[in-house]
């Protein structure tokens, strides 16, 4: 049976995040064998402690660039556009 959509919702669906990159992903792979902490330790000297605007994780950027070259995205502007829509990313 069809019916006309409802403009408000009646239902609430619980979605993890987890649940929707798959086991087997290249992603999650990558993520079990390298533990990428140590690359706060080796650029922490690079960063003033009390002076400045709080610093982006340097993690998570270079996880980006990890991305970007693992994926073939050569583009920052288009990384972070991937990366804002694959929830795997």
């Amino acid at each position: 049976m069809l019916k006309e959509p409802s403009p408000q919702q009646h239902e609430l669906e619980m979605v993890s995040l987890e649940s929707l990159v798959p086991d087997n992903h290249l992603l999650r792979n990558i993520d079990q064998y390298i533990d990428f902490e140590f690359i706060r330790d080796r650029v922490r000297h690079l960063y003033c402690s009390n002076n400045g605007r709080p610093a982006l994780d340097p993690v998570v950027l270079f996880k980006m660039l990890f991305l970007g070259y693992l994926f073939g995205i050569r583009s920052e502007r288009q990384l972070v556009r991937e990366i804002q829509v694959n929830v795997a990313y």
